[in-house]
């Protein structure tokens, strides 16, 4: 099959959206800075993953049978809202259908669905109205790739090469499918806040996933048309680890802060759109019953720190175990970050990047005409920085006087630091 290269995709977008001017409202998202990520699906009842189908080389015959296993008796979308309010974070990103092609709503496209499991309700509906009524915004991840569907271009897909599938392929076919599951996602649910697109990297040529090539034309934008004419105000981001395509409203990290790669999956340039990293609270994004090595409540906060710092928003993933409930080590993790930012928020939401770029001491944030200097490294006995104008320079979370000089020449500022610094965040606010 004849590859489709990035150029092309480009010109393709650029045509399509000549003379479109209006574009959705990101201020909500870029004021937001925190968020709920959920993987959520039968794999959930393995208990090894929400790859476990591909990493287990699973048939597609013998993984249809979870379908009747899937009964999350203990799904409470009040629940899940409160736990994410309760953290502090202002949206919600739920695994509409991830890989294996499994959807969580009423879709007329697909028996594959959880209308058909002993649980037999719609989870989407419900999420979707708690969301609506608390006030939270309902973003829905949605797999391009499918490992269940014969129609979906398997012969080339780098996974679900194990599935069992024989029948050829029908790119027109999937295309469709998609197209008519979007459109129930973006008319029966109410206002949307976004779509989250993953899988691209799955038919591109080589081993990396960094490819600009892939072996299919997804046609996005005829689909970021569709979803922009069913919603305008709905966003739309893609995870395919390269620069933004155009039509998307706001750029993904995976595993790593804007301009780290430590995961391997974020080398691409930092555009200038609203950003976001994704991370997991322990090793895994689907309920991993093995898995139970969960990132300190500290961690976890330096993280959120260091994105807000970077100008980004932080996704912070959990997967529910299979009876629905929220694993207890996640909820104390994202109830004690709701506590410091019950207090020090204002240090986080609605702010930019400030003056001084990120260092590996940390960070700093601005909102108006105020700074705020994060100092993570506990072991800093001063730190000097260049600040323009400065007029006033206190602690935000100690009772202390802070100690400071500016040299008028060089325009640097010193600060002495007479205590210990916080544990996790001391954080200086500059007028």
């Amino acid at each position: 099959m004849k590859k489709i290269s990035h150029l092309s995709i480009f010109l393709l977008f650029a045509i399509n959206l000549l003379g479109q001017t209006q574009k959705p409202d990101v201020k909500w998202l870029e004021e937001a800075r925190f968020g709920m990520f959920i993987h959520f699906g039968p794999y959930s009842v393995l208990g090894d993953g929400e790859w476990v189908m591909n990493n287990r080389s699973i048939k597609g015959c013998d993984y249809n049978r979870l379908q009747n296993l899937f009964n999350p008796q203990a799904f409470d979308a009040r629940e899940w809202v409160k736990i994410a309010k309760d953290a502090g974070m202002k949206y919600i990103t739920f695994t509409s259908r991830h890989h294996d092609g499994f959807s969580n709503w009423d879709t007329k496209q697909s028996d594959w669905n959880i209308m058909n499991t002993p649980y037999g309700k719609d989870l989407i509906k419900q999420l979707a109205d708690e969301c609506h009524k608390e006030g939270i915004k309902l973003v829905f991840y949605y797999s391009l790739l499918d490992w269940m569907r014969s129609d979906y271009q398997y012969e080339t897909g780098r996974t679900g090469q194990k599935a069992g599938r024989t029948e050829k392929s029908n790119w027109n076919s999937y295309l469709r499918f998609m197209k008519a599951q979007l459109t129930e996602l973006l008319t029966n649910y109410g206002p949307i806040a976004g779509i989250w697109f993953d899988g691209h990297w799955d038919q591109t040529s080589h081993e990396n996933r960094t490819s600009h090539e892939t072996f299919v034309d997804w046609h996005y934008p005829e689909i970021y048309d569709l979803i922009h004419r069913l919603q305008p105000e709905c966003l739309i981001a893609n995870n395919h680890h390269l620069p933004p395509f155009p039509g998307e409203n706001y750029q993904i990290f995976e595993r790593d802060v804007p301009g780290e790669n430590k995961s391997g999956l974020s080398g691409q340039e930092v555009s200038f759109l609203p950003l976001e990293t994704c991370e997991t609270i322990n090793n895994t994004w689907g309920f991993s019953i093995a898995d139970s090595n969960f990132k300190s409540t500290k961690e976890l906060l330096q993280l959120l720190i260091r994105t807000a710092g970077s100008g980004a928003n932080l996704l912070l993933n959990t997967g529910p175990m299979p009876n629905g409930k929220i694993q207890p080590e996640c909820v104390e993790r994202l109830q004690e970050m709701g506590e410091w930012l019950s207090r020090y928020g204002c240090t986080i939401y609605g702010t930019r990047q400030g003056v001084i770029p990120p260092q590996t001491w940390g960070v700093s944030t601005a909102k108006d005409n105020t700074q705020y200097i994060h100092i993570l490294d506990k072991n800093m006995a001063t730190l000097t920085v260049k600040i323009p104008d400065i007029k006033s320079a206190n602690w935000v979370n100690s009772d202390s006087k802070l100690t400071w000089e500016k040299d008028q020449k060089s325009g640097e500022v010193t600060f002495t630091f007479n205590e210990r610094l916080d544990d996790i965040d001391s954080i200086i606010e500059i007028k």
